[in-house]
This record gives structure tokens, C-alpha cells and sequence, in this order.
């Protein structure tokens, strides 16, 4: 079946190997018979900047609280022309791919100013003016896959679980699941291509190969086991039952572990309306 793919590129340069990535995403999606939109920050000139301007009809002059604009804003269809385009190609796709270098241990400024101002209060956040009650796995990205395709200048052992870098998917932990799932959308594993700066010809082909699977298994593969917020194992919606992961802190708490494989939350807590939220 035909899906609507969205690839949101993140690279200033059309010969560098990040763009050479999303055109293999689209040769590949293409040929499978999917519909491509491309968002390429650098060539589109994109705003990175979230501020007063993305709001044409302010609901208070006196001050700019981003959540009371934004809302009214995207509530009313008077967000900066920009934000709607990119909001309407989001509502089309079936999945996200975000296409970027790690630059400093994340996303490039301008990848962090798309999710800023696209994902308005009411869409990503604050879904159905429910503030807090669906988030984490629920919310208005809700049934859309996200995968994260990103290069790393420096080798795969220096984001092991003891690298001196950190693991790159603690990493990325505030855009997989900080931004992406707590929107709602499923993330897969990431993606990532090692020591960019050090490819020779025949591991670029087995490199470009492997995107292509990956690319082939977009709606296969099993996405990274995040805790959803309504699913029982955080009662109160804001911490982690005692029982659930016990001992584990941190980070990875927050994603069951294999040997808890696909159990129902055993902890299970009634979903929360808007009317009874606090």
C-alpha cells in the first residue's frame, strides 16, 4: 500500500554524504511507490528562530508566552504561512524521516528550530487542550513513524555504553523521545552512519545497501520500546512505579528492557479525561 513519506534534510551541503542519504531515502521510497516530500532546511531558508513573528494575530501584545501564542495561533490558522506549509505536510505523512549530521551531540540549530515552531501547542503538545493527558506515545502525531537517520564524524566505539562520548542513543534521548514519541509518533532505532570522514568506495556501497534495507523495512521494523505515559507503568503520569524497572534510573528506565519483552504494563491506570485531569 502507498504511504506519504516526509524527510525533513538538515545539511548545508547538496554534495555532502547527509544529502546523498536523503536521495537514496527518496530513489528508494519512490520505487517502492510511496509518495516523497522533502523539507531541506538549508535550501528552503528556514527559519530556525521561534519568536513573536511566527504569530500574525497575537492574543497579548504585553508579553510572549510561546504556549498561549502558539495555541491561539494554531487554533486560529494564523501562524506564520511557513509553519502551516511544513504542518500540512506533516499531517499527509504516514512517516518522518530526520536526516542530519550530530553536530555538537545533536541536531543542527536549525532541525531543533523546525520542531519548535511546527510542532504548535494543540498538534504536539497540548493535545485536545488536554495539557499534560496525552503525551509520551499519545498525542497528535499519534500513528505516524519517525526514524532518525543521523552521521557521526567520530567511530561507532567512542558511543558504546562506555565511550567517552556516551551512547548515542542517550544521546538522543530529548529528540527520540523528548520531541518525537512525546508527540505521539513511533520512533525506530536510529540510524547512524560512523567515521563519515573516513569512507572508502566499497564500505560507502555497504553502507548506502544497509540504508536502503533500512529504508525498505520503514513500516517492519519494531520501533524502540518506549514507556507510554498511559500504559500503567507511571501511575500518577509523572514517575515510574517501583516495581517497574527496579533499580534502573535514569535515562534508560524509560525503555523496557528485553528481558521484560512484550508484557502488558502490569500496573494499569484508567485514562485520564480532560475533565479530570488536575
Amino acid at each position: 500500500m502507498s504511504k506519504t513519506i516526509l524527510i525533513v534534510h538538515a545539511h548545508p551541503d547538496p554534495s555532502a554524504l547527509n544529502s546523498a542519504l536523503k536521495d537514496v531515502a527518496v530513489e528508494q521510497l519512490q520505487a517502492l511507490g510511496h509518495r516523497v516530500l522533502v523539507s531541506d532546511l538549508y535550501a528552503m531558508g528556514w527559519k530556525a528562530v521561534f519568536d513573536e513573528h511566527d504569530f500574525l494575530d497575537r492574543k497579548d501584545v504585553s508579553r510572549v508566552s510561546f504556549v498561549d501564542e502558539s495555541g491561539h495561533a494554531y487554533a486560529t490558522g494564523t501562524q506564520a504561512p511557513d509553519i502551516a506549509a511544513e504542518q500540512e505536510k506533516l499531517a499527509m505523512a504516514d512517516a518522518v524521516i530526520f536526516q542530519f549530521p550530530l553536530w555538537w551531540f545533536g541536531a543542527p540549530a536549525i532541525l531543533k528550530g523546525w520542531i519548535d515552531r511546527v510542532f504548535a501547542y494543540g498538534l504536539a503538545y497540548g493535545y485536545q487542550g488536554a495539557g499534560n493527558t496525552y503525551r509520551y506515545g499519545e498525542g497528535g502525531l499519534a500513528g505516524k513513524i519517525a526514524l532518525v537517520s543521523t552521521t557521526v564524524g567520530g567511530p561507532a566505539i567512542d558511543y558504546r555504553p562506555r565511550g567517552i562520548n556516551g551512547p548515542l542513543d542517550e544521546l538522543l534521548f530529548p529528540l527520540t523521545h523528548g520531541a518525537l514519541f512525546f508527540a505521539g509518533m513511533t520512533v525506530l532505532p536510529t540510524h547512524a552512519v560512523y567515521e563519515v570522514g573516513r569512507l572508502r568506495e566499497g564500505s560507502a556501497a555497504d553502507m548506502f545497501e544497509h540504508w536502503r534495507g533500512r529504508i525498505r523495512r520503514l513500516f517492519l521494523d519494531d520501533p524502540i520500546s518506549f514507556r507510554k505515559q498511559n500504559g500503567g507503568d507511571y501511575p500518577d503520569r509523572h514517575v515510574l512505579h517501583d516495581a517497574v524497572a527496579p533499580g534502573r534510573i535514569g535515562l534508560t528506565a524509560h525503555v523496557a528492557s528485553t528481558e521484560e519483552g512484550d508484557r502488558e504494563p502490569i500496573f494499569a491506570s484508567p485514562r485520564v479525561s480532560a475533565e479530570q485531569r488536575t
